[in-house]
């Protein structure tokens, strides 16, 4: 069911958000995560990827044949007791979400360097040659 927008906003997003726990961890702005801006800086590459409600130690960043994966976790938890230690509400959400890319064979873990600063990671990496990637082949359905 598509629903109308108002300003590049879900108009129910407010109704529903006493009722989705991951919108009280990550906001109503979840669809926007780990968007990425990849810069040509002529010798090197800068990659800034929004991670917004994450902290440094939920984000990981893997290097392995050539492919740069960052991988962000999150952990969130209520738990809401009364005076007699009995649950009134108890929730637990767990997300995690990752992406790719492929920088080249010659890349190593001392090239990258990586910040983390509001919600932000920043890596910076040199330029290296790389070889043709093999495009991918579709199988068509009947």
């Amino acid at each position: 069911m598509l629903f109308p927008r108002l300003f590049n906003e879900d108009v129910f997003d407010d109704v529903f958000d006493d009722f989705v726990p991951y919108r009280q961890v990550f906001g109503k702005h979840e669809k926007n995560w780990m968007k990425t801006d990849i810069k040509d800086m002529g010798q090197s590459y800068e990659l800034d990827m929004d991670l917004p409600g994450f902290k440094k130690d939920e984000v990981q960043i893997e290097l392995e044949n050539g492919y740069l994966t960052i991988s962000a976790n999150k952990k969130h938890e209520v738990d809401d007791k009364d005076e007699k230690g009995n649950y009134i509400r108890q929730e637990r959400y767990y997300g995690s979400c990752s992406r790719s890319f492929y920088v080249g064979d010659e890349v190593t873990h001392e090239d990258i360097k990586a910040k983390f600063e509001d919600g932000i990671l920043r890596l910076d990496f040199p330029k290296m040659e790389t070889k043709q990637v093999e495009n991918k082949k579709y199988i068509s359905i009947e």
